[in-house]
């Protein structure tokens, strides 16, 4: 099995998504051989699309050299079995080095097909699962804040062929160690009923 990490939080290993997304990795190390690319959006940081790249993107004939990160970012998922994505959430969405991470993946011709009824995706289906780490509440009866990163990330990745999305959220990471702890056995609930984490004899949800 090959697994590509992507992280989105500039806190690094020091993250609880961070350190999570690797408990999953080794859970799953445990029950097969497992090879893991790492992409670390913060620690190193993707750069800006140019002028040349929008030309590119928008020309008959595209100089195909603009390409080249786009080209690796997309191979790193062509060729993974599962995908896990460690992300915060930067006033109610994204943050800017995933988003660019997006707009290199969402390639025209490349990774999906416009048609009549909007953007089809033409790559293989994976098992992907989003790590959401925010300091409030976005969902739930405590929510408090609107929640955009959730359907933007289920609608732009399933743009590409990635439909086999599933959120894990940890939630009030702000709110001292005891509020950190809930949420993280929360998540590791919420993984564990996932076929590819559940133990023999645990229910396993869709």
């Amino acid at each position: 099995m090959k697994v590509l990490f992507i992280n989105a939080s500039p806190h690094g290993d020091a993250s609880h998504g961070y350190r999570l997304a690797l408990e999953m990795i080794d859970t799953l190390r445990k029950r097969a051989r497992v090879d893991t690319v790492k992409r670390d959006l913060a620690a190193t940081p993707l750069p800006p699309l140019t002028q040349d790249y929008a030309r590119a993107i928008t020309s008959r004939h595209p100089d195909e050299a603009q390409f080249d990160i786009s080209e690796q970012l997309i191979r790193e998922i062509e060729t993974t079995d599962t995908l896990i994505i460690n992300t915060p959430m930067h006033n109610f969405t994204v943050p800017a080095a995933l988003k660019l991470w997006i707009d290199y993946v969402l390639r025209i011709h490349r990774t999906f097909v416009s048609t009549p009824e909007g953007k089809v995706g033409l790559m293989r289906d994976r098992p992907t699962f989003v790590i959401v780490g925010s300091g409030g509440f976005h969902g739930g009866e405590l929510a408090r804040q609107r929640d955009f990163l959730t359907p933007y990330l289920r609608y732009a990745l399933g743009s590409i062929g990635l439909q086999d999305l599933r959120f894990v959220t940890l939630q009030g990471l702000v709110r001292g160690s005891e509020a950190v702890a809930q949420a993280l056995d929360l998540a590791r609930e919420h993984i564990a009923r996932h076929a590819l984490f559940a133990s023999d004899g645990d229910t396993v949800t869709p």
